[in-house]
């Protein structure tokens, strides 16, 4: 089912949209680049937040490429799984939180 709605990243993709907004890829490009470079993070703490973050926003593409990124970049498997750990928590625990919504509105409707 995934490859009916999330098409493989191919290269004739990738061209296609660069051709449609070479200037606007470009600039995102180099935003990329300096989002993930070395600086008060390193870049492996940068990749192991882009893990957490993708599998929160739930991105297969972001999931595949972070998480290959941040092996790359020296974090161990256990690290990205602790990373994919903590995701699972924040989406959880925003549910929780957000509880209260639907608390005010019972309270509310009494």
């Amino acid at each position: 089912m995934s490859k009916d709605v999330y098409p493989a990243a191919t290269k004739e993709l990738a061209d296609e949209r660069k051709r449609l907004a070479p200037d606007t890829l470009d600039a995102f490009t180099a935003f990329s680049r300096q989002a993930f470079a070395d600086g008060a993070l390193p870049a492996v703490t940068k990749q192991l937040i882009a893990v957490a973050v993708a599998h929160t926003t739930q991105c297969p593409y972001c999931i595949r490429s972070h998480t290959r990124q941040a092996l790359r970049a020296g974090a161990s498997r256990e690290q990205v799984m602790e990373a994919i750990w903590v995701a699972a928590e924040m989406r959880a625990g925003a549910a929780y939180a957000h509880a209260n919504l639907a608390l005010d509105a019972m309270n509310a409707a009494s």
